[in-house]
């Protein structure tokens, strides 16, 4: 009896796994269908972004301030727009499938999981460009601390699925929380140390600096920046090297991970709570 429960468990597991795959796969056929660069389009943004920002804070626009701008800039940017877009894709995926959920039955909750990995899928090829131009432009982004991102990148893949969870469930019964969200991501991404030094923020902060860290996703950023900008130090008010808090070694940041780690792990499970509460009348709601 127990086999046969655990087979039927194991064969509607895969099942959910293959859906969701195939979801990915068909948002990204729609998205560069018809396209002739196809997936050249995902891999020229990173590079446009190195471009741009090398030149202007790196040539003759804007000298001085962070030296090497643009890797300081991808390094937590790209990260922060996984999480964005997954986010937001998130929120719209239960209503804007409304006529298939409204019709046929299937485990709605790879609907939301479906737009992570979409994001998912660009970031990795993103991510994969930007190591590419850093080994002639920055090597010192090689080293020892680079596996700080594995830690970094799974606490913002987990963040992200609660986000996007909660988030879908409620867009089904309250509309406005996709208009509510896309204002709070704006200011958010002023909130997170991603065109600023977080060096500078813990100046200024002094002991209140843990209220600002306490943003699950300026831990995900600075870690990310610790990892591949490494320790390339932003230029401080008085011209004076500021060190990319490197001067409390790893242990920082894998504390500050671990917290981050354990409120993703409790936004999940809010997530999932919340969105099995309320399918059952998405239906209706929509």
């Amino acid at each position: 009896m127990a086999s046969a429960a655990d087979a039927r468990a194991l064969a509607q597991t895969r099942v959910r796994w293959e859906l969701l795959a195939n979801l990915v796969r068909k948002d990204l056929k729609v998205k560069y269908k018809n396209s002739a660069l196809g997936f050249a389009w995902s891999l020229a943004n990173p590079l446009l972004y190195l471009a741009v920002f090398s030149i202007v804070f790196s040539g003759f626009l804007l000298r001085g301030g962070v030296p090497r701008f643009a890797v300081y800039l991808m390094s937590g940017l790209l990260v922060w727009n996984f999480f964005a877009t997954a986010t937001m894709g998130a929120t719209g995926a239960v209503t804007g499938s409304a006529n298939l959920v409204k019709k046929v039955r299937f485990p709605r909750i790879v609907l939301p999981l479906a737009s992570v990995g979409f994001a998912g899928v660009h970031f990795v090829l993103q991510l994969g460009v930007l190591f590419v131009v850093l080994v002639p432009l920055h090597r010192t982004a090689f080293g020892a601390q680079l596996w700080l991102a594995v830690p970094a990148l799974a606490v913002a893949v987990a963040f992200t699925v609660g986000m996007s969870l909660l988030a879908s469930s409620l867009n089904v019964r309250f509309r406005d929380v996709e208009h509510l969200l896309e204002v709070a991501l704006l200011a958010w991404f002023w909130l997170t140390p991603i065109v600023y030094p977080v060096a500078l923020v813990k100046e200024r902060l002094g002991e209140l600096f843990w209220l600002y860290m306490a943003n699950p996703m300026a831990t995900v950023v600075v870690a990310m920046q610790r990892a591949i900008y490494a320790d390339a130090a932003p230029i401080g008010k008085d011209g004076v090297a500021v060190p990319v808090l490197a001067d409390g070694g790893y242990a920082f940041y894998l504390r500050w991970l671990g917290i981050t780690g354990l409120v993703s792990l409790g936004l999940i499970a809010i997530g999932l709570f919340t969105f099995r509460r309320l399918e059952a009348d998405f239906a209706e709601e929509l």
